[in-house]
């Protein structure tokens, strides 16, 4: 029997670990094994949207904050939206994180989550937190591209991982790419692996919320206009 999306998303999520190794000053952080609330909460959010065996279109993050996926588990969705919108509480932690502002913006002008997430699917080829250590103790969210040798490092895990999303029931014949930069990349990523067919950039939601906040209705029609057309 075929399972549906949220038995394959939850059971790739439980099996979610980097291998590999990183460059200095770099880790790696894995809410799953952090914290067992969020375990909950993802299974609770997946069951809840993705009890389905629909294909979906992907939109592609670049890896996730410490302050949305990386405590809820779900991609561009702080504690705050995890609660407001899709009604599940966490206990164990209380975040902010202003690419979720931005995305459910998006989400609630597309008619409201139960019906976005039931067309599209949120990872990134690195779906765990990357943080840098800058002084001892102190850490900031990084980006896979902030550093060439991480990129390298990390290149060919996030191409399996690619494919594992796709694997999950994904629609090839376009993906949605969040961020410029992170778009050269995945670029290089698919000429190597032939993952998908066409690739559509937006501007990252963190940009947008932090940069262009008076131009944002503009931005929320840019991506309204991209996930709204026909191929």
């Amino acid at each position: 029997m075929l399972r549906k999306f949220a038995e394959r998303v939850i059971q790739f999520n439980k099996n979610l670990q980097y291998p590999g190794q990183l460059p200095r000053g770099y880790y790696v952080m894995n809410p799953f094994n952090d914290n067992p609330e969020t375990m909950d909460v993802m299974q609770q959010f997946y069951n809840k949207y993705y009890s389905d065996n629909n294909s979906r279109k992907f939109i592609v993050g670049i890896n996730p904050s410490r302050h949305g996926a990386g405590v809820t588990g779900v991609p561009f969705t702080d504690t705050k939206r995890l609660e407001s919108i899709c009604g599940i509480k966490m206990i164990s932690a209380k975040t902010h994180e202003i690419s979720s502002v931005y995305l459910y913006d998006v989400i609630q002008a597309l008619g409201g989550a139960k019906s976005f997430y039931a067309d599209f699917y949120i990872n990134s080829p690195f779906p765990l937190a990357i943080i840098k250590e800058v002084k001892p103790g102190q850490f900031i969210n990084a980006n896979y591209y902030d550093d060439a040798q991480l990129f390298l490092m990390v290149k060919d895990y996030m191409i399996e991982t690619l494919r594992k999303h796709f694997e999950l029931g994904l629609d090839r014949n376009e993906v949605f790419v969040l961020g410029k930069r992170n778009a050269i990349f995945i670029d290089k990523l698919n000429r190597e692996a032939e993952l998908f067919d066409k690739l559509t950039i937006l501007e990252h939601p963190r940009f947008i919320q932090q940069y262009k906040s008076k131009d944002k209705d503009l931005y929320i029609d840019k991506y309204l206009n991209a996930f709204s057309k026909e191929d």
